[in-house]
């Protein structure tokens, strides 16, 4: 039996061949720079998979790469293709980045990679921001549902592959959405060979995880395959009385009709059981509180329950050219309640008190997502050009109950009591929102000559929301019909290692708010234009970017003065910046991943208090990333692996009027070690925040949401794999 060993920070695996079955790993990676044949036809090199459905997405996968960086992604695209053929910064966050950094939830992995920031709240409802708007949504293998930070909607890590952020308007494939991006999850795929793996984590603040996954045929063919994937967390917070526990359960079947068509079925399950915490209080003139980081302003019986179940088909068909035809469907169903105490006013500066507030919600939601596309290449004037062609569907319906209550007393902030009494509240909001959307779109690539790719793409949106007051049973509705969405691109491949690109992208957003005529004003438009250039190096083991870009979100609503309860669309704020990327491996052994992004935002037009100002003032201008891992392979440290990572932001802060609460610049530290126990068998210790560097990691200025950064945390991982 050939063995392979694999011992990067905290995966640390054992891949077998022989009896087991072919490699997991995939080969040849679709090429940014393709090889012009007799007759100068242009021909790209092809995605090899060994062991595995022959399904485009699984050949991306990035579980057996062991790497940092990929070289395809497919969230710019409606199939994998190259990063270099994408003319916009990509972010990947690999299956082995999201185990060396002990990423469990979407907003782990996204406080560590480029231009996103993360808006802290319980793990799992923290809000997340990319280039200074929030998501709005996540896709999963390109289908949307709503993400939401208050009803935590952020999916468990442990059934997905890899995450690819698309920075920037996303408007031809996305549909509506705000201008800082788009993130697509890439699910685990059935494999042909069996394989199994555990891992067990017990970390500070009596911190517990276990994850179990299991694939492999159903047949000796392999052309029915399944896997399954459970996880289950239980843990406390370094808050008081904070508590998170959850349960994940993940199972998909892929069946081969054909050698060249699958089909695909998945469903999962997530439940979360939290006592939530709304952050601390502040003072009205700005400071923020000293007191102890396990501070909890709240009471015993917060509670926040959530339930998601979702399924999945896919069916997929690869022709013979290299084109591909694609229909799916997603549905999700979600369930979560909740009600908690939190601070209701600033603290009184006399006697360090607050009072308190209760606020209960019901929430239902339904999705639907829905996509049809063909996607095939053509050769004309002897060049290989590309085309999609497709339409999509997306419905949601969402209905929410939710009432407020005064708790009575007060609460000392310097000696907190959570035994409060538990006010009844009563519903008094009742609301039912059913957005929905279809539209249709096309892409064309075309090379006018060898080194030179241009991109045309359009969307044309059908818009309607439809809100009921479900006391009143008073309607209201907003339609947007025929939006047109462009997408223009131009890449060029400067070297076999080296690409510039050029966009322009756009994407609306509908909007509820209203104009004098009493009816809501015209979407928002986010409309960007990047520059940027790319590279890959060591057949695709290494890849960089550097990225500036230019952002515009125009038909804000600002408050009309001559029509007292009305706005027009008339606002406009302009981000702009540089994105800078290096991810993978420079030598055997060394995994790396560093970025750093500088943002600028600022009213354009608005209320005479806006304009001139900062638009986005939590996101800090300059943000620094740093993780890499060394594996010392053969030799005196034969089994050992090493881990260290730092993250650098400037200040940020919140304003009301002329007052600010802010938090200065700070750096944080964290490191790791790894060693093999056995030869399927690892273990991982690592350390966070090693230097106890107090801070706040959000400031909101004003009752709520101001929290402390974790403080130094310890994590001990054992993993073994089969």
């Amino acid at each position: 039996m050939k063995t392979v060993w694999v011992r990067f920070g905290l995966a640390a695996a054992l891949v077998s061949a022989g009896s087991v079955g072919q490699s997991w790993a995939a080969e040849n990676a679709t090429t940014a720079n393709p090889s012009a044949e007799a007759g100068g036809t242009v021909t790209l090199d092809p995605l090899t998979v060994e062991g595995r459905g022959g399904s485009a997405n699984a050949a991306a996968s990035t579980e057996a790469t062991r790497s940092y960086t990929s070289p395809v992604a497919s969230v710019g695209s409606k199939g994998p293709v190259s990063l270099r053929d994408i003319p916009q910064s990509v972010t990947v966050v690999t299956r082995q980045r999201i185990e060396d950094q002990n990423m469990t939830r979407l907003e782990d992995a996204l406080r560590r990679a480029t231009g996103t920031t993360i808006l802290t709240n319980d793990h799992g409802r923290s809000s997340i921001f990319s280039r200074g708007y929030e998501l709005d949504a996540y896709m999963v293998d390109g289908l949307p549902s709503p993400l939401s930070s208050v009803y935590g909607t952020q999916p468990d890590l442990a059934p997905f592959d890899r995450i690819e952020v698309l920075r920037g308007p996303a408007g031809l494939f996305s549909g509506t959405g705000e201008p800082g991006g788009t993130v697509n999850l890439a699910r685990k795929r059935a494999l042909g060979t069996f394989s199994a793996s555990g891992s067990g984590t017990a970390g500070s603040w009596n911190s517990y995880r276990a994850e179990a996954d299991v694939t492999g045929p159903l047949v000796e063919s392999g052309k029915a395959r399944a896997r399954a994937v459970g996880v289950f967390t239980d843990r406390d917070t370094f808050i008081d009385t904070t508590h998170n526990a959850g349960k994940v359960g993940y199972g998909t079947v892929e069946l081969d009709l054909t050698e060249q068509t699958t089909l695909s079925f998945v469903v999962s399950r997530e439940v979360k059981d939290i006592t939530p915490f709304n952050g601390l209080p502040s003072y009205a003139d700005g400071r923020l509180l000293d007191v102890s980081r396990s501070t909890f302003i709240g009471a015993d019986w917060n509670r926040f329950d959530n339930s998601s179940n979702e399924a999945m088909i896919d069916l997929e068909h690869r022709f013979d050219d290299g084109g591909e035809a694609r229909a799916a469907v997603r549905f999700v169903d979600r369930d979560v309640d909740f009600k908690y105490a939190y601070a209701g006013s600033f603290v009184n500066p006399v006697t360090n008190t607050v009072t308190m507030t209760a606020l209960a919600r019901q929430y239902e939601e339904e999705s639907l997502a829905a996509d049809v596309h063909v996607s095939r290449p053509f050769d004309l004037f002897g060049q290989t050009h590309n085309v999609t062609v497709g339409a999509d569907y997306r419905r949601y319906d969402q209905e929410l109950g939710q009432g407020t209550a005064t708790v009575p007393g007060t609460v000392n902030v310097f000696n907190p009591t959570s035994n409060l009494a538990e006010p009844t509240i009563r519903n008094t909001l009742r609301t039912r929102n059913v957005p929905e959307q279809y539209a249709g779109y096309a892409q064309l690539r075309v090379k006018p000559i060898t080194p030179v790719t241009a991109i045309l793409g359009g969307r044309l949106s059908y818009y309607n929301l439809e809100t009921t007051n479900l006391i009143t049973n008073a309607v209201s509705e907003v339609e947007v019909d025929g939006e047109f969405t462009p997408q223009l691109g131009l890449i060029y491949d400067l070297t076999k290692n080296f690409s510039a690109y050029a966009s322009f992208t756009e994407i609306f957003q509908p909007q509820t708010t209203l104009a004098s005529n009493g009816k809501p004003l015209d979407p928002r438009k986010g409309e960007q234009f990047e520059i940027g250039l790319k590279g890959e190096f060591l057949d695709g083991d290494l890849t960089s970017s550097i990225g500036f870009f230019r952002t515009k979100d125009t038909n804000r609503p600002v408050a009309n003065p001559a029509t007292p309860g009305f706005s027009t669309a008339a606002g406009e704020v302009e981000s702009k910046g540089i994105e800078l990327e290096v991810g993978g491996s420079p030598l055997p052994g060394w995994n790396i991943f560093s970025s750093y992004s500088y943002l600028l935002s600022e009213y354009l037009v608005g209320t005479p208090a806006q304009v001139g100002q900062v638009f986005n003032t939590w996101t800090p201008k300059h943000t620094f990333n740093l993780w890499t891992t060394y594996d010392f392979g053969e030799g005196p440290l034969d089994g050992f692996s090493v881990g260290a990572g730092a993250k650098a932001v400037s200040s940020y802060y919140a304003q009301s009027g002329a007052t600010r609460w802010t938090q200065d610049a700070y750096a944080l530290f964290d490191a790791q070690i790894g060693y093999d126990l056995t030869k399927n068998v690892s273990a991982t210790l690592s350390v966070n925040n090693i230097l106890d560097k107090e801070y706040y990691s959000r400031t909101a200025g004003s009752t709520l949401f101001n929290y402390y950064g974790e403080p130094r945390s310890y994590w001990l991982k054992v993993a073994a794999k089969l």
